[in-house]
Protein backbone atom coordinates (compact mmCIF):
# COMPACT_ATOMS: atom_id res chain seq x y z
CA UNK A 1 0.00 0.00 0.00
CA UNK A 2 1.29 3.46 -1.26
CA UNK A 3 0.74 6.29 0.71
CA UNK A 4 2.11 9.89 0.71
CA UNK A 5 1.85 12.42 3.56
CA UNK A 6 3.04 15.60 3.63
CA UNK A 7 3.44 18.30 6.49
CA UNK A 8 4.02 21.62 6.36
CA UNK A 9 7.26 22.69 9.21
CA UNK A 10 5.69 25.28 11.72
CA UNK A 11 8.21 27.42 14.04
CA UNK A 12 7.24 24.88 16.71
CA UNK A 13 9.21 22.43 15.26
CA UNK A 14 11.99 24.55 13.78
CA UNK A 15 15.22 22.64 14.62
CA UNK A 16 13.82 19.15 15.36
CA UNK A 17 15.27 16.14 13.07
CA UNK A 18 12.53 14.91 10.42
CA UNK A 19 12.32 11.21 13.16
CA UNK A 20 12.00 13.61 16.34
CA UNK A 21 9.35 15.67 14.17
CA UNK A 22 7.61 12.78 12.91
CA UNK A 23 7.43 11.02 16.17
CA UNK A 24 5.87 13.82 17.56
CA UNK A 25 2.92 13.37 15.34
CA UNK A 26 2.54 9.22 15.85
CA UNK A 27 5.04 7.63 14.24
CA UNK A 28 6.55 4.75 16.44
CA UNK A 29 10.28 3.40 16.38
CA UNK A 30 9.42 0.43 14.91
CA UNK A 31 6.98 2.76 11.78
CA UNK A 32 10.37 4.92 11.74
CA UNK A 33 12.70 1.95 11.17
CA UNK A 34 10.53 0.32 8.49
CA UNK A 35 10.71 4.00 6.58
CA UNK A 36 14.18 4.32 6.05
CA UNK A 37 14.29 0.96 4.27
CA UNK A 38 11.54 2.15 1.77
CA UNK A 39 12.56 4.08 -1.49
CA UNK A 40 12.50 7.96 -1.23
CA UNK A 41 11.38 8.06 2.01
CA UNK A 42 11.21 11.21 2.72
CA UNK A 43 11.90 14.40 0.94
CA UNK A 44 12.29 18.13 1.19
CA UNK A 45 11.89 20.51 -1.89
CA UNK A 46 11.90 17.49 -4.27
CA UNK A 47 15.59 16.21 -2.24
CA UNK A 48 15.59 13.37 -0.53
CA UNK A 49 17.02 13.81 2.98
CA UNK A 50 18.06 11.76 5.41
CA UNK A 51 16.18 11.43 9.21
CA UNK A 52 19.02 13.50 11.11
CA UNK A 53 17.87 16.26 8.72
CA UNK A 54 16.94 18.79 10.96
CA UNK A 55 13.75 21.19 10.08
CA UNK A 56 13.26 24.72 9.60
CA UNK A 57 10.14 26.50 9.55
CA UNK A 58 7.98 26.85 5.95
CA UNK A 59 9.51 23.81 4.75
CA UNK A 60 7.58 21.01 3.37
CA UNK A 61 8.30 17.47 4.39
CA UNK A 62 7.12 14.57 2.34
CA UNK A 63 6.94 11.16 3.64
CA UNK A 64 6.54 8.52 1.06
CA UNK A 65 5.23 5.29 2.80
CA UNK A 66 5.64 2.26 0.37
CA UNK A 67 4.80 -1.32 1.66
CA UNK A 68 4.65 -4.28 -0.89
CA UNK A 69 3.62 -7.33 1.12
CA UNK A 70 0.85 -8.47 2.11
CA UNK A 71 -0.27 -10.31 5.18
CA UNK A 72 1.23 -14.23 5.22
CA UNK A 73 -1.73 -17.19 5.81
CA UNK A 74 -4.65 -14.62 5.01
CA UNK A 75 -5.91 -16.13 1.70
CA UNK A 76 -8.02 -14.39 -0.72
CA UNK A 77 -11.88 -15.02 -0.59
CA UNK A 78 -14.33 -12.92 -2.80
CA UNK A 79 -16.97 -11.90 -0.32
CA UNK A 80 -19.73 -8.86 0.41
CA UNK A 81 -18.40 -6.26 2.20
CA UNK A 82 -20.58 -3.45 3.97
CA UNK A 83 -18.12 -0.50 3.32
CA UNK A 84 -19.39 2.42 5.27
CA UNK A 85 -16.52 4.59 4.79
CA UNK A 86 -12.79 4.23 2.91
CA UNK A 87 -10.26 6.89 2.15
CA UNK A 88 -6.12 6.47 1.69
CA UNK A 89 -5.65 5.19 5.30
CA UNK A 90 -8.74 3.39 6.93
CA UNK A 91 -11.44 1.56 6.21
CA UNK A 92 -14.84 1.22 7.85
CA UNK A 93 -16.60 -2.11 7.93
CA UNK A 94 -20.04 -2.85 9.24
CA UNK A 95 -19.37 -6.56 10.16
CA UNK A 96 -22.19 -9.49 9.92
CA UNK A 97 -22.72 -11.41 12.97
CA UNK A 98 -21.25 -14.54 12.23
CA UNK A 99 -18.06 -13.15 10.50
CA UNK A 100 -14.81 -13.68 12.30
CA UNK A 101 -12.42 -11.05 12.44
CA UNK A 102 -9.37 -12.76 11.45
CA UNK A 103 -8.41 -16.20 10.54
CA UNK A 104 -8.37 -19.33 12.96
CA UNK A 105 -9.05 -22.66 13.76
CA UNK A 106 -11.93 -23.47 11.67
CA UNK A 107 -12.16 -20.52 10.14
CA UNK A 108 -9.03 -20.27 8.03
CA UNK A 109 -11.15 -18.69 4.70
CA UNK A 110 -14.52 -17.12 6.37
CA UNK A 111 -13.29 -14.07 8.33
CA UNK A 112 -13.11 -10.14 7.15
CA UNK A 113 -9.79 -10.62 7.10
CA UNK A 114 -9.93 -12.55 4.05
CA UNK A 115 -12.39 -10.42 2.43
CA UNK A 116 -10.52 -7.51 2.96
CA UNK A 117 -7.57 -9.60 1.36
CA UNK A 118 -9.51 -9.92 -1.82
CA UNK A 119 -11.11 -6.60 -2.14
CA UNK A 120 -7.40 -5.20 -2.30
CA UNK A 121 -5.63 -7.85 -4.40
CA UNK A 122 -8.67 -7.47 -7.20
CA UNK A 123 -7.19 -3.62 -7.12
CA UNK A 124 -3.49 -4.73 -7.17
CA UNK A 125 -2.89 -4.04 -3.88
CA UNK A 126 -0.86 -5.43 -1.38
CA UNK A 127 -3.09 -5.18 2.08
CA UNK A 128 -1.56 -5.83 5.74
CA UNK A 129 -4.78 -6.59 7.97
CA UNK A 130 -4.53 -3.83 11.19
CA UNK A 131 -7.47 -3.79 12.70
CA UNK A 132 -8.12 -1.09 15.49
CA UNK A 133 -11.46 -2.67 17.53
CA UNK A 134 -11.70 -6.13 16.93
CA UNK A 135 -15.02 -7.83 17.44
CA UNK A 136 -16.12 -11.40 18.43
CA UNK A 137 -17.53 -13.89 15.57
CA UNK A 138 -21.06 -13.16 16.75
CA UNK A 139 -21.05 -9.19 17.47
CA UNK A 140 -22.26 -7.24 14.81
CA UNK A 141 -21.00 -3.76 13.97
CA UNK A 142 -18.61 -1.07 12.85
CA UNK A 143 -15.05 -2.01 12.45
CA UNK A 144 -12.31 0.27 11.57
CA UNK A 145 -8.83 -1.25 9.67
CA UNK A 146 -5.87 0.75 8.98
CA UNK A 147 -4.57 0.24 5.44
CA UNK A 148 -0.90 1.18 6.03
CA UNK A 149 1.62 1.11 8.94
CA UNK A 150 1.45 5.08 10.28
CA UNK A 151 -2.40 5.13 10.63
CA UNK A 152 -2.09 1.71 12.32
CA UNK A 153 0.48 2.77 14.87
CA UNK A 154 -1.91 5.81 15.22
CA UNK A 155 -5.03 4.25 15.72
CA UNK A 156 -3.45 1.46 18.26
CA UNK A 157 -2.17 4.34 20.31
CA UNK A 158 -5.66 5.79 20.68
CA UNK A 159 -7.40 2.93 21.84
CA UNK A 160 -4.79 2.20 23.97
CA UNK A 161 -5.30 5.84 25.38
CA UNK A 162 -9.04 5.58 25.63
CA UNK A 163 -9.06 8.34 22.41
CA UNK A 164 -11.31 5.80 20.23
CA UNK A 165 -15.39 6.07 21.78
CA UNK A 166 -17.34 2.86 21.67
CA UNK A 167 -21.17 2.75 21.77
CA UNK A 168 -22.61 -0.55 21.60
CA UNK A 169 -26.28 -1.84 21.76
CA UNK A 170 -27.01 -4.98 23.46
CA UNK A 171 -30.14 -6.35 24.73
CA UNK A 172 -30.23 -7.90 27.98
CA UNK A 173 -32.72 -9.81 30.10
CA UNK A 174 -34.89 -8.30 32.50
CA UNK A 175 -35.73 -4.84 34.37
CA UNK A 176 -32.20 -3.18 35.24
CA UNK A 177 -33.19 -1.25 38.68
CA UNK A 178 -31.02 1.71 37.33
CA UNK A 179 -31.82 3.07 34.23
CA UNK A 180 -27.98 4.27 33.90
CA UNK A 181 -25.18 2.89 35.79
CA UNK A 182 -21.79 1.48 35.75
CA UNK A 183 -20.26 -2.06 36.38
CA UNK A 184 -16.84 -1.54 37.50
CA UNK A 185 -15.73 -5.39 38.16
CA UNK A 186 -12.03 -7.04 37.55
CA UNK A 187 -11.84 -9.65 34.72
CA UNK A 188 -10.16 -12.50 34.00
CA UNK A 189 -9.33 -16.01 32.49
CA UNK A 190 -11.53 -19.05 33.78
CA UNK A 191 -9.67 -21.70 35.07
CA UNK A 192 -8.65 -24.19 32.05
CA UNK A 193 -9.97 -22.26 29.94
CA UNK A 194 -8.57 -20.36 26.78
CA UNK A 195 -11.74 -18.97 25.98
CA UNK A 196 -14.27 -18.28 28.71
CA UNK A 197 -14.20 -15.67 31.25
CA UNK A 198 -14.93 -14.62 34.78
CA UNK A 199 -15.41 -11.76 37.22
CA UNK A 200 -12.04 -12.67 39.29
CA UNK A 201 -11.46 -9.73 42.06
CA UNK A 202 -8.31 -11.81 43.23
CA UNK A 203 -6.80 -11.90 39.51
CA UNK A 204 -8.41 -10.05 37.17
CA UNK A 205 -7.36 -6.78 35.44
CA UNK A 206 -9.75 -3.87 36.26
CA UNK A 207 -12.60 -3.30 33.78
CA UNK A 208 -15.27 -0.54 33.45
CA UNK A 209 -18.79 -0.79 31.80
CA UNK A 210 -21.27 2.23 31.20
CA UNK A 211 -24.81 1.91 30.66
CA UNK A 212 -27.82 3.61 30.23
CA UNK A 213 -31.64 1.97 29.25
CA UNK A 214 -32.99 3.13 26.22
CA UNK A 215 -35.84 1.13 26.08
CA UNK A 216 -37.68 -2.62 28.23
CA UNK A 217 -40.56 -4.83 27.17
CA UNK A 218 -41.61 -8.11 27.56
CA UNK A 219 -38.39 -8.68 30.34
CA UNK A 220 -36.07 -7.57 28.28
CA UNK A 221 -33.89 -4.16 28.43
CA UNK A 222 -32.33 -2.56 25.06
CA UNK A 223 -29.11 -0.57 26.43
CA UNK A 224 -26.47 1.56 25.41
CA UNK A 225 -23.08 0.49 26.42
CA UNK A 226 -19.90 2.96 26.46
CA UNK A 227 -16.47 0.94 27.28
CA UNK A 228 -14.24 2.52 29.89
CA UNK A 229 -11.66 -0.61 29.13
CA UNK A 230 -11.51 -3.04 26.80
CA UNK A 231 -11.04 -6.54 28.11
CA UNK A 232 -12.17 -10.15 26.47
CA UNK A 233 -16.09 -10.51 26.59
CA UNK A 234 -16.18 -7.41 28.47
CA UNK A 235 -19.94 -6.77 27.89
CA UNK A 236 -20.79 -10.00 27.91
CA UNK A 237 -19.31 -11.07 31.52
CA UNK A 238 -20.24 -8.09 33.12
CA UNK A 239 -24.11 -8.29 32.33
CA UNK A 240 -24.09 -11.68 33.52
CA UNK A 241 -22.27 -10.73 36.90
CA UNK A 242 -25.19 -8.38 37.71
CA UNK A 243 -27.66 -11.01 36.85
CA UNK A 244 -28.85 -9.01 33.03
CA UNK A 245 -26.81 -11.54 30.57
CA UNK A 246 -27.00 -10.79 26.77
CA UNK A 247 -29.71 -13.04 25.33
CA UNK A 248 -28.33 -16.02 22.78
CA UNK A 249 -25.17 -15.56 24.63
CA UNK A 250 -23.53 -19.13 24.09
CA UNK A 251 -20.97 -18.87 26.23
CA UNK A 252 -22.63 -16.63 29.14
CA UNK A 253 -26.35 -16.90 28.49
CA UNK A 254 -27.16 -20.41 26.04
CA UNK A 255 -30.98 -19.75 26.18
CA UNK A 256 -31.75 -18.87 22.12
CA UNK A 257 -35.11 -18.72 22.85
CA UNK A 258 -35.11 -15.38 20.64
CA UNK A 259 -31.57 -15.17 19.31
CA UNK A 260 -28.94 -18.02 17.97
CA UNK A 261 -26.19 -15.42 19.11
CA UNK A 262 -25.15 -13.02 21.77
CA UNK A 263 -27.37 -9.75 21.08
CA UNK A 264 -24.34 -7.40 21.01
CA UNK A 265 -24.25 -4.98 18.16
CA UNK A 266 -20.92 -2.35 17.72
CA UNK A 267 -23.54 0.83 17.18
CA UNK A 268 -21.01 4.17 17.16
CA UNK A 269 -17.15 5.01 16.90
CA UNK A 270 -15.78 8.15 16.95
CA UNK A 271 -12.54 9.23 16.99
CA UNK A 272 -10.26 11.48 15.62
CA UNK A 273 -8.93 10.75 12.06
CA UNK A 274 -5.31 9.18 12.71
CA UNK A 275 -3.93 11.56 9.75
CA UNK A 276 -6.13 14.25 8.95
CA UNK A 277 -7.17 14.85 12.80
CA UNK A 278 -11.05 15.33 11.54
CA UNK A 279 -13.01 14.04 14.42
CA UNK A 280 -15.05 10.75 12.54
CA UNK A 281 -18.28 9.32 13.94
CA UNK A 282 -20.15 6.67 12.22
CA UNK A 283 -23.41 4.91 13.01
CA UNK A 284 -24.76 1.64 12.12
CA UNK A 285 -27.98 0.68 12.75
CA UNK A 286 -29.11 -1.92 14.62
CA UNK A 287 -28.79 -5.74 12.66
CA UNK A 288 -32.49 -7.66 11.62
CA UNK A 289 -31.92 -9.84 14.38
CA UNK A 290 -31.64 -7.60 16.94
CA UNK A 291 -34.23 -5.16 15.31
CA UNK A 292 -36.93 -8.16 14.83
CA UNK A 293 -36.87 -8.19 18.79
CA UNK A 294 -36.83 -4.32 19.50
CA UNK A 295 -39.38 -3.89 17.12
CA UNK A 296 -42.03 -5.43 19.91
CA UNK A 297 -40.75 -2.63 22.62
Amino acid sequence: MNRTLTYEINSEYAGYSIDKYLKAHGYSSANITAIKKMPNNVVIDGEWVHMNRKLQAGEILTVNISEDDSSEKIPPVKMDLDIVYEDEDIIVINKPAGLPIHPSLNHYEDSLANGLAYYYEAQNKPFIFRCANRLDKNTSGLTVIAKHLVSGNILSTMVKNREFHREYYAIVRGHLDEPEGTIDAPIGRVDDSIITRQVDFENGERAITHYKVIDEKKGHSLISIHLETGRTHQIRVHFQYIGHPLIGDHLYNPDFEYMTRQALHSHKISFIHPITKKAMEFVAPLPDDMNFITSDF
